[in-house]
């Protein structure tokens, strides 16, 4: 039997590379070898490890949408958590996941002053966020997970889930900003923000977001 080690795998942007049968020890390890000063996420159930390599356009995309949650609770006043690309993991559910972004918000309280998260004892980020870009998103293991909100964003579009039972179910209002427009939003954003950078699309949405606040 061949044996690689991790620095003999590269993945190049925007593609992927499954290591299966591989146990939580193992898991726990190749976390380690890879460190956080990487550029990959990955994500792991059923004992198959995935890593994947984003592409520029979801590193964009990740970051305009992570500055929309921010704008949006800033200016409604509410105080947040950034948990970004946190590894959220359970072992004994088998399950481990990297969003391409995380907040804490009605949770925000039980994880002030961690300098890391264990969801064997706190609870998962409150809204997850995940650029179906490179790779499309493994819903089971956010559901396993318990996160109760993930938004999806592809080909323009975002797609809201929310728990139910155990299970997401797609609805059209997030649970989170109920009164706004969030889709809608997210695609007027992140368009302003590739054809005129990311410093005059997120004051524009601002100075949106406070227009309506006034009007309400």
């Amino acid at each position: 039997m061949v044996t690689l080690q991790l620095r003999q795998i590269r993945v190049s942007p925007g593609q992927s590379v499954d290591l299966e049968d591989v146990d939580w020890h193992e898991f726990e390890m190749i976390l380690a070898e890879l460190g956080d000063r990487r550029n990959t996420r990955i994500a792991y159930t059923n004992r198959v490890l995935t890593i994947v390599a984003p592409l520029y356009e979801h590193e964009s995309s990740k970051v305009t949408l992570g500055d929309l949650v921010k704008v949006l609770l800033e200016e409604l006043d509410v105080n947040y958590a950034a948990a970004g690309s946190t590894t959220l993991k359970r072992q004994d559910l088998g399950k481990g996941a990297e969003p391409d972004d995380s907040f804490y918000i009605e949770s925000c309280e039980q994880v002030l002053g961690k300098k890391k998260i264990d969801l064997n004892i706190d609870p998962p980020p409150d809204l997850a966020i995940e650029i179906d870009l490179t790779s499309k998103t493994q819903i089971g293991i956010y559901e396993a997970l318990g996160v109760p909100e993930l938004w999806r964003f592809d080909s323009g579009q975002l797609r809201i889930d929310v728990l139910r039972d155990g299970k997401y179910v797609q609805v059209k209002k997030s649970r989170i900003f109920p009164d706004w427009p969030v889709a809608e939003l997210a695609r007027t954003y992140i368009d302003k923000a590739i054809a005129a950078g990311q410093g005059v699309a997120t004051k524009e949405l601002r100075k949106w977001v406070r227009n309506r606040l006034k009007a309400l």
